[in-house]
């Protein structure tokens, strides 16, 4: 099994840092990957309740279809399973489908690597669609509520595909920034892309932010990319608010799959090969 396998190697791999003194392997401080392997195609395997794997669904479907997640065994990159995640498109609320990884601890400081491979079908434009989202709900300032929905009291950045050529980019708009953009490499689609994310976390523009698809460098530009105590204070002071960024500030959660489809054509895709690991 793909999932046991890679536990495994993550064993084996601190083991050999202690007797090669690997200052590399040392630094990690955490790591969770994912084959989506399971004994019986059975989505609810990635659920354990002991949390060692996925946390929970999150499914929003639109008004007059239903979305689906389901285990396939008839595309991945390795092992035997991927997951499928289809999303219809939205209409009076954003249409999603996405597995949450909870109870994380990201700060600011930690160099960040989360990694997956997926798979788009169709030709159909999918601009503007969401793929993952690292998200902080406690820094909120549990006083402010009015005119902010559950969905946008948890700031964070986000991986979506922008512009009509669907260029891979950093949304950063939950915290009050630009996004990054690159107009290097169009999303290939219909067929199996690694992506590499990477990240110096900070709130200052000390920040570090990479991508990579394929091995391929295609953005490396510092930027703030975690919730700034002022900036938060200040956007929410020019709209009559007294707000206060609750800190320390911590991204607990990741969101990986369609986390939002804006678009106006059903969106299928699959995942394999998760993995995210901090140093």
């Amino acid at each position: 099994m793909k999932y046991f396998t890679l536990t495994l190697i993550i064993l084996v791999s601190f083991s050999a840092c202690k007797k090669d003194n690997s200052s590399e392997e040392e630094n990690i401080t955490f790591i969770f990957q994912d084959g989506f392997e399971t004994q019986n195609n059975s989505i609810d395997e990635l659920f354990p309740l002991d949390g060692s794997r996925w946390t929970t669904i999150q499914q929003v479907n639109p008004l007059n279809a239903t979305n689906e997640i389901t285990i396939i065994n008839n595309e991945f990159t390795e092992g035997q399973n991927a997951l499928r995640l289809l999303a219809h498109p939205s209409d009076t609320q954003i249409s999603k489908m996405d597995i949450e990884k909870n109870g994380l601890h990201i700060k600011s400081g930690d160099k960040v690597s989360i990694s997956a491979d997926f798979f788009i079908k169709g030709t159909q434009s999918i601009e503007n669609l969401v793929l993952m989202d690292l998200e902080s709900c406690s820094c909120w300032d549990s006083s402010v509520t009015e005119n902010y929905g559950i969905e946008n009291q948890c700031p964070g950045i986000r991986l979506k595909l922008s512009g009509t050529d669907n260029y891979l980019s950093i949304e950063r708009g939950k915290i009050a920034g630009s996004t990054l953009h690159q107009t290097a490499v169009s999303f290939p689609r219909n067929q199996w892309v690694s992506v590499l994310w990477e990240m110096t976390l900070s709130d200052t523009e000390d920040g570090l932010n990479k991508l990579f698809i394929n091995g391929i460098e295609l953005l490396n530009e510092n930027g703030m990319n975690m919730p700034n105590a002022q900036i938060f204070s200040n956007v929410f002071a020019n709209q009559g608010i007294n707000f206060t960024l609750q800190e320390p500030v911590f991204y607990e959660r990741l969101q990986i799959g369609i986390t939002a489809n804006p678009t106006a054509e059903n969106v299928e895709l699959f995942i394999d090969n998760f993995l995210i690991k901090t140093e």
